[in-house]
């Protein structure tokens, strides 16, 4: 008998887009495991700002990522025994994310670790290729996005929210720079395939995205 192979629903987009939250909610509605691949890359940056290790040392980040000993547990997230589910949330972080991920050492080392998430009943997957490279084949590929101006108040709120100090101006500049290095990278740019629906968030929220992903997932799967 041939294996069981997991369907996969693939989300990528930009930066504070709102894929994360989307992701996860229909994983939870469809009782599908969850994949946050860009907590992977904001690891990464985390145990490289520990360790000393520039973020433009490719090599070095490359030989650090095929090592990581990483647990997911409940929502939380601990490298190595420790929990360090909130550091990974700084702004400084999530710029070293965006900067580590530009090496072919990092995401050729991440990518089997990603692809292992697969599991029955299913996987929703969300990064910025998910759909491009690491799940080629996934049932269902959506592109979200937002108008930038969006995704920086959506972060300053977010940010304001928590009690964390914020500047919309470097939001928005902070954005545009990791669009342009996403997009631009050599290794896995961020893009929407042909084979991806697009589905802009400017003006709808999260309940309206989610309500789509699983309209469109149930079609898919008729």
């Amino acid at each position: 008998m041939a294996p069981v192979i997991a369907p996969v629903i693939a989300i990528d987009g930009p930066s504070a887009s709102g894929k994360g939250t989307v992701a996860e909610k229909v994983a939870g509605a469809l009782g599908y495991h969850y994949l946050d691949s860009g907590a992977l890359y904001r690891i990464v940056a985390f145990a490289a700002y520990r360790d000393n290790i520039k973020w433009n040392q490719a090599d070095a980040l490359g030989d650090m990522a095929q090592n990581l000993d990483v647990a997911f547990k409940q929502g939380d997230i601990f490298l190595e025994g420790d929990r360090i589910t909130e550091a990974l949330r700084s702004e400084e972080i999530s710029r070293g994310a965006s900067e580590v991920a530009i090496h072919p050492t990092v995401r050729e080392a991440l990518l089997k670790l990603q692809q292992s998430f697969r599991k029955t009943p299913g996987l929703v997957a969300d990064g910025r290729d998910m759909g491009s490279v690491v799940f080629k084949d996934a049932r269902l590929k959506i592109f979200l996005t937002a108008s930038v101006e969006t995704r920086a108040e959506r972060r300053f709120k977010q940010l304001a929210n928590k009690g964390i100090d914020a500047n919309y101006d470097q939001i928005l500049a902070d954005l545009q720079a990791r669009d342009l290095r996403d997009s631009q990278r050599s290794a896995a740019p961020l893009i929407q395939t042909d084979d991806a629906l697009l589905l802009d968030t400017t003006h709808c929220s999260i309940a309206q995205a989610v309500a789509f992903v699983l309209k469109v997932s149930q079609k898919d799967c008729n």
